[in-house]
């Protein structure tokens, strides 16, 4: 994508900003449009922005929009950059919107659970905010400290709770959106259930930047519930550790938290935190319940027999809410502790819940057939897996070879398992081509009416997704 022809009117768009919007803070120094180049992905090629444009408000948002429309210059959507797919990364000449400063909170409604917010707060700050209203929003990437809420709208984001609590979409209210044309539209609201028309909240949530750009979002609250109760099981294989899952479902257990590490992961972990982990054991998992009193507690006494069954080797209960969150964390920074073991690539598969135990399998025999180190860790409470291959920072183009290999392996085992090539993370550029293999050409090409109806001169970011 970084070598595309640039499209447009690049100078004639700068001019009219610049004329038109004196206001706005606009990045065109290519030291700083550099910084804006790639996200997360930065194994895939990228495009330098023309330009970096940083609104405050939805009228900005609008004015460039349809500026944008004038000369014929595409934008891109950007949060924070912590995307794994490249749906954020720049492209050639195209102008990208930067989010990072509209990031009020416009209201928090404690008598209808909501709060109305800009795309632009992290998720922990918004978490922070309600909490102190004795709140709670679901949603928590693992990047919560860093992400932002536009940003987990564009992907419908997951995170560590969303098997008991649902993803992003599942907490969208309402929606306001600048549509390709500048025209701006409110969508649904406070209201709990709203079925009138087209469902097209769902739709935009999760479309990663292609359909319209999101500039305010409703979101649904909760009370907040009460210090969790954590529990960790280390097992002998992989295969012990899936059956604890598939047997936590079918025992009817809904825990918040159901992650899995493996050896690999739980040793990068532990040699980075100090946590004390089992190095030796080929999985562990973290189970927590968030239930009210004597209720959380009967979880977790009902999880350790399944953990056992299943083929434990030991069961640990955390003592206090600090131990709980020091487990917790470890879970969250996995993929920063393989990062130091090499040059990591984190994937992200899914599959039935039943169907856990071989896709670990799958993954082992993938890594072995292509000889490149794996850690895999996730939500295995929803068959949300994320292979991350480890590479040798020094061998260069050889290992990319054999992780090309590895990646089609990895999403063809998915996809024979029923499952899918992205839990999260979203299509982007990374999985575009994966698409049509999942979907079918039939569904794409729905798919494309789509975009061709809400954006025909294809100004949202494209080339992503389709």
């Amino acid at each position: 994508m970084s070598g595309a022809p640039v499209r447009g009117d690049g100078p004639g768009l700068l001019r009219a900003i610049e004329s038109r919007l004196p206001g706005l803070r606009l990045l065109v120094d290519e030291g700083d449009r550099e910084a804006y180049r790639r996200d997360e992905t930065a194994y895939l090629p990228a495009g330098l922005p023309l330009a970096v444009a940083l609104p405050v408000e939805t009228a900005q948002v609008v004015a460039l929009v349809r500026l944008c429309g004038e000369f014929d210059v595409p934008i891109v959507p950007r949060g924070a950059g912590t995307g794994l797919s490249g749906a954020a990364a720049g492209i050639e000449g195209a102008l990208t919107i930067a989010f990072t400063r509209m990031d009020r909170i416009l209201e928090i409604d404690g008598e209808n659970l909501t709060v109305t917010t800009q795309p632009g707060i992290i998720n922990a700050r918004l978490k922070a905010a309600v909490g102190e209203r004795g709140l709670f929003y679901a949603p928590d990437p693992a990047s919560y400290e860093q992400c932002t809420i536009g940003g987990n709208l564009g992907t419908n984001a997951g995170g560590l709770c969303c098997v008991k609590y649902g993803v992003t979409r599942d907490a969208v209210l309402g929606l306001e959106v600048v549509m390709a044309d500048g025209t701006l539209l409110r969508l649904g609201g406070k209201n709990v259930k709203d079925v009138a028309g087209y469902g097209l909240i769902p739709l935009l949530v999760g479309s990663q930047g292609t359909l319209g750009i999101v500039t305010e979002a409703t979101l649904r609250l909760r009370p907040a519930p009460p210090p969790r109760s954590t529990l960790i099981a280390f097992f002998p294989s992989l295969d012990a550790a899936g059956r604890a899952v598939a047997g936590l479902t079918a025992a009817g257990l809904g825990p918040v938290t159901l992650e899995l590490m493996d050896r690999y992961t739980i040793r990068a972990v532990d040699e980075v935190h100090r946590l004390g982990l089992d190095r030796e054991a080929a999985a562990m998992l973290l189970v927590e319940s968030d239930l009210p009193g004597t209720a959380a507690v009967a979880e977790m006494d009902a999880a350790v027999p399944v953990c056992e069954e299943s083929g434990a080797t030991s069961v640990i209960r955390a003592q206090d809410p600090q131990e709980a969150d020091w487990l917790r964390q470890g879970r969250r920074l996995a993929y920063r502790a393989l990062e130091h073991l090499g040059v990591a690539r984190m994937e992200d598969v899914g599959v039935p819940r039943s169907r856990i135990p071989e896709m670990l399998a799958e993954i082992e025999a993938i890594a072995v057939r292509n000889r490149i180190a794996v850690g895999t860790f996730g939500h295995a409470g929803d068959g949300n897996l994320h292979p991350t291959f480890v590479l040798d920072r020094d061998e260069g183009d050889p290992a990319v070879v054999r992780l090309d290999a590895a990646r089609g392996e990895l999403y063809e085992a998915a996809l024979r398992l029923g499952g899918t090539v992205t839990g999260e993370h979203g299509i982007g550029v990374a999985r575009r081509d994966w698409l049509v293999r999942q979907r079918g050409p039939e569904a794409v090409e729905v798919m494309r009416s789509i975009k061709r109806a809400l954006d025909p001169r294809d100004l949202f970011n494209p080339g992503r997704m389709l």
